[in-house]
């Protein structure tokens, strides 16, 4: 059962790896309207979640996560209470931003505990929910919500 689900877990994170290269060759790749060509605080989110979920994914590395959940907490906060370019500027966007601050701030109470299994499972959930924000902003159609996302 264990070996089962750990190759179950394996395929997840590596399906979200090959997700994470193809948007961000994505994102390269594409342009936008001056007035949304750019979205710093997702960037700036994104480098601290790269540097936080890449170990993790890459070898089962949860250091780096920990020692960066209060920067992402604050980061997340942050965010969320900036103006939104207008082709994000919608309810899903909001809700997921939220969704966002609030999970990163329980995740920041959650490293302190030392519940390596549970780290793990909220790391991945904040990671789902970044990537919903980065396919609202990279796909432009308003965002996909909870059950559209797709890896």
């Amino acid at each position: 059962m264990k070996r089962e689900l750990f190759r179950y877990f394996s395929l997840a994170v590596f399906a979200l790896l090959l997700a994470c290269s193809a948007k961000q060759e994505q994102a390269e790749t594409e342009t936008a309207d001056a007035d949304d060509s750019e979205w710093p605080l997702m960037d700036e989110f994104h480098m601290v979640m790269a540097e936080s979920f890449h170990p993790f994914k890459d070898s089962a590395n949860i250091d780096p996560a920990i020692a960066n959940a209060p920067e992402m907490a604050a980061l997340a906060e942050k965010w969320s209470t900036s103006e939104l370019p207008s082709k994000v500027d919608n309810d899903n966007v909001k809700a997921d931003l939220e969704e966002l601050k609030t999970e990163s701030a329980a995740f920041a109470e959650l490293v302190q505990d030392g519940d390596v299994e549970a780290i793990r499972t909220s790391l991945i959930n904040l990671h789902n929910i970044f990537h919903r924000l980065q396919d609202a902003w990279y796909k432009g159609e308003g965002g996909h919500h909870h059950g559209d996302h797709k890896h």
